[in-house]
């Protein structure tokens, strides 16, 4: 088995794993490893695993969208490669924006752990997840109209 495959199904189990995790509310999100100055939720670093699998096993499972050959594929790995960055950086970005490991929010006036933040917060968590599903529609998408174009051109 050649890289690409390894990382593709790592990625792959990775995000199945994270999936099945997220949706039956495993107590193991809850476990946290804890220090003096911090508390890390496992869920913090279970859903940050995530956020990088996912678009990882996209990025990793279409060669088109690692080399794309056209104009929308281009588009479509540039917003892939953007979406991994954001994965990546998930963890800063929301330990700015909630000020704690937990990303807890509360009813503060301050932004930082306040409820403009948490809105951020949430648009940041949603847009990593649901903008690698698009991209992936997208592409999906695109084959079918390509399709056409070839049955069109042959016919």
């Amino acid at each position: 088995m050649n890289k690409r495959k390894i990382y593709f199904f790592s990625a792959l189990i990775l995000t199945v794993c994270v999936i099945i995790l997220l949706v039956t509310g495993s107590s193991l999100l809850n476990t946290a490893l804890k220090s003096e100055k911090t508390i890390l939720p496992f869920g913090t670093l279970i859903t940050w695993t995530g956020m990088i699998s996912l678009p990882l096993t996209i990025y990793w499972g279409i060669k088109e969208l690692r080399r794309p050959s056209d104009k929308l594929n281009r588009i479509l790995s540039v917003l892939l490669k953007i979406i991994i960055v954001l994965g990546i950086l998930w963890v800063p970005i929301s330990y700015l924006l909630a000020g704690n490991l937990a990303f807890s929010f509360s009813e503060k006036e301050t932004f930082q752990g306040g409820q403009d933040a948490m809105r951020w917060f949430w648009r940041l968590s949603y847009g990593i997840g649901i903008g690698a599903i698009l991209i992936l529609f997208t592409y999906w998408i695109s084959l079918i109209f390509k399709k056409d174009k070839t049955v069109a051109n042959n016919v």
